[in-house]
């Protein structure tokens, strides 16, 4: 089984929407902290699981410098954007995202 995994920093901003008060609801920033863990049994005829620059494509070029509640059509939650990363990336089998310091989200498959 090969693996790779492409660590990413975006600088990103959203709001959430949630059934309680919290001050999380007010536009706010983060610089993200994102890895992304692909596998593949077999390598590709480059000899890749999957290029990192096609990972930065999918995730960097959409995300960065964005309101993410502009850009997602779910509640942009470290948990939600970690399942779309799995579900965007070829072969991903991991994403964990880092909001801020001692807050992590992870999915995997």
């Amino acid at each position: 089984m090969y693996t790779v995994t492409k660590r990413l920093e975006v600088s990103a901003s959203h709001h959430l929407v949630l059934d309680y008060a919290s001050k999380c609801q007010n536009l706010h920033g983060h610089n993200w902290i994102i890895h992304v863990t692909c596998q593949a049994e077999a390598l590709d005829h480059n000899g890749m699981v999957v290029d990192f620059k096609k990972i930065k494509e999918l995730v960097h070029s959409k995300m960065d410098h964005q309101n993410l509640n502009d850009v997602f059509d779910f509640n942009p939650t470290a948990e939600n954007i970690a399942k779309w990363i799995c579900d965007t990336v070829p072969n991903c089998v991991r994403a964990e995202v880092q909001e801020s310091e001692g807050n992590v989200a992870i999915y995997e498959v």
